[in-house]
């Protein structure tokens, strides 16, 4: 797990001069970057015997590449998982947790005060905690361990490039890559611009913007995890769906990459961020997830007309092919 490839995306410089790379954390075992803080979260607790085979049971709600980490790693060490989802959780994930033999939790009703799933799925959590003898809840929003995880990520970025990287794309939900990445970044004195990508309608960065639908999980939050404090980002971008499904679509047109939507949110930010990128700035995205967890929706294009109408000219067109929007 970890020592992840760093890529150069040779067509989507920004700016001339400058160089992109991404870090591919879709190749770690269970396919994301969550890999790293799953097992982050349960292994000193596992060596110290506090999680034993058999006996105790992993209680946590995630959208998917954290479940499926955490699935993966409770499998391999005998562990019972409980998982809970709610109605937007993709039937592909779904499918991958049962093979894990995790048990899921579905929920179906959206908290009435934040119209969210997210809170709903917490209480939930809560209530199976509460009820369910040797259970443990990692509790990825506010576990520092799930930070620290993500500090080894940067660790092999910048050892591959010496230190060189003048800013850092990172989407954010539970807010551990980016804290963690920042972390390392200040405590090495690095002269790196952390930039956190959020999704548009996420209320993670302050109540005062406005709460919306999300169709694209895996980045955003319904609310400001624990984790992120005042300090850890240098700037923030709002990526929309539609921009999210565009970077996508034109990663694979013009990278022949096929990269989850957190993956294409980190290009659409740093293109919104084009005027502020010096010529020849070392630009580093990470890539939390790949495509394959996406078939059904951002590289469907029976979904993409449906949500959006008729919009492929925008990664088609020759005339923007080598532009990001």
């Amino acid at each position: 797990m970890g020592n992840t490839p760093l890529v150069d995306l040779a067509s989507l410089a920004p700016v001339p001069g400058a160089r992109v790379l991404a870090k591919l954390e879709m190749l770690n075992p269970g396919g994301s970057a969550k890999d790293r803080a799953a097992l982050n979260m349960l292994l000193d607790k596992i060596r110290r015997g506090e999680l034993r085979p058999g006996v105790s049971v992993v209680v946590e709600s995630s959208s998917g590449n954290l479940a499926i980490g955490l699935a993966q790693v409770c499998r391999y060490f005998g562990l019972r998982f409980v998982c809970v989802v709610d109605a937007r959780t993709t039937e592909h994930n779904v499918a991958i947790l049962r093979a894990y033999r995790a048990s899921i939790e579905i929920v179906t009703e959206k908290d009435p005060e934040t119209g969210a799933y997210l809170p709903a799925r917490l209480r939930r959590v809560r209530e199976l905690v509460e009820n369910t003898p040797n259970a443990y809840w990692p509790n990825q929003y506010a576990n520092p361990l799930n930070a620290q995880a993500q500090e080894q990520t940067m660790r092999e970025i910048s050892t591959a490039l010496d230190g060189r990287v003048d800013y850092l794309f990172c989407a954010t939900s539970s807010c551990g890559t980016v804290r963690g990445c920042s972390d390392y970044v200040r405590r090495h004195g690095l002269p790196t611009v952390v930039v956190a990508v959020d999704a548009a309608g996420s209320q993670i960065f302050g109540q005062d913007r406005k709460a919306g639908n999300r169709l694209i999980p895996g980045y955003g939050s319904a609310f400001r995890p624990p984790l992120l404090e005042q300090d850890t980002v240098d700037e923030v971008v709002h990526v929309s769906d539609l921009d999210c499904v565009v970077a996508c679509r034109r990663l694979m047109e013009q990278e022949a990459m096929l990269v989850g939507g957190s993956s294409g949110a980190t290009v659409a930010a740093m293109a919104a961020m084009r005027d502020r990128i010096a010529p020849g700035a070392t630009c580093v995205a990470i890539f939390p997830d790949g495509g394959d967890r996406y078939l059904d929706t951002i590289y469907s294009d029976s979904w993409v007309a449906e949500h959006f109408g008729d919009v492929a000219s925008l990664w088609t067109d020759p005339r923007t092919a080598l532009e990001m929007v």
